[in-house]
């Protein structure tokens, strides 16, 4: 549920309200309005009684929330979130852009590719140090030493990389070096691991598990909200289907409604939703005009030699094409004033 506190509420009236809260073993988050603080309260699913906190000093009212992610939902927090990469802002409008590889390879690969990512525009570096791959005989990263290579490539761009995490003992080190972690389809539901990214203080890049609806997609979100990390994106990367003409079919209506459900900013990776890198620059151009407020490429300077996922590696000439076509659409729909939903 919600508590609404009065405008007139003081510091010590939450302070108050929020003691209450975790007296009765239940979790209280703070979300700071212009106006008013609204106090979500959380807890192991056990009804909580209005009466508790209705007449206490400062609170106006409470609100049920009916959906079962709680902090996730617009119910808790109607605004968009704002969450950081770097410097920049996902959620403000922006079409912001993750570029690079699919995984680190080698020292020349990866500058290289990070040179590009930087040249095109883009805000920040993506590539995988630990990659969970389907076979045990696939490339599975270079582990630490692709971590250092990261570094060392955000120390020469000045991007903010983006990396992901495979395991809860993984988390501290990868956290060492990373700005964003990414939490891949397959761990979408490892719910350690997303217990483990709640308890850092870096944006997680959380994609849709391939077979996971938009009510599990939100509760994983929840487990990381609930460890009090509010900084989380969403990433839309595809669902199998019957349909095998691409690798995954892009679930756009996804973006739209994720929209409507929460104010996590949503970001759509067209690398892996279709696996062809033919499709990528189209399916990105429809993220956008749908509402994504930005987009995860895989970027390759040798994508027929590429190591993983080459086949859906844009090259960097075509990624600096697709990063000026996206922010053509973005600027358009900024100035005419277009949202994923619009009023009415």
């Amino acid at each position: 549920m919600l508590i609404i506190m009065r405008t007139s509420a003081t510091k010590a009236d939450v302070e108050n309200v929020v003691a209450r809260v975790k007296s009765f073993d239940l979790d209280a988050h703070l979300s700071d309005g212009a106006e008013r603080t609204v106090i979500g309260v959380v807890g192991d699913g056990r009804p909580v009684e209005k009466s508790l906190f209705i007449r206490l000093p400062g609170v106006d009212n409470i609100v049920p929330i009916s959906k079962s992610y709680k902090l996730a939902s617009r119910e808790f927090y109607p605004k968009n979130s704002l969450v950081p990469i770097g410097e920049n802002r996902v959620g403000n409008g922006s079409a912001i852009i993750i570029g690079g590889p699919c995984a680190v390879e080698n020292r020349e690969q990866l500058l290289e590719a990070a040179q590009a990512v930087k040249d095109a525009g883009a805000h920040a570096l993506r590539g995988g140090a630990y990659k969970p791959r389907t076979s045990p005989y696939s490339f599975q990263g270079m582990g630490e030493d692709g971590l250092k290579l990261l570094a060392e490539a955000r120390d020469l761009t000045g991007l903010p990389i983006v990396t992901e995490i495979i395991s809860p003992e993984l988390v501290p080190l990868v956290a060492d070096y990373a700005d964003v972690l990414q939490i891949g389809a397959r761990n979408m539901q490892n719910y350690s691991l997303l217990k483990a990214a709640g308890l850092t203080q870096r944006t997680i890049l959380l994609k849709r598990g391939m077979s996971a609806t938009i009510s599990d997609f939100l509760m994983a979100a929840e487990y990381i909200l609930s460890k009090g990390n509010q900084n989380v994106i969403l990433c839309e990367r595809g669902i199998r289907t019957f349909e095998t003409a691409t690798r995954n079919t892009t679930d756009i209506n996804a973006i739209p409604v994720l929209k409507s459900l929460t104010h996590l900013p949503v970001m759509l990776d067209p690398s892996h939703s279709t696996g062809d890198w033919r499709f990528v620059s189209s399916l990105a151009r429809s993220g956008i005009a749908a509402g994504a407020d930005g987009l995860v490429i895989e970027v390759h300077p040798d994508p027929a030699n590429a190591l993983s996922d080459g086949a859906q590696s844009l090259k960097p000439k075509r990624f600096a094409e697709l990063v000026n076509q996206v922010n053509i659409i973005a600027n358009a729909m900024k100035a005419a004033n277009i949202t994923a939903l619009p009023e009415g």
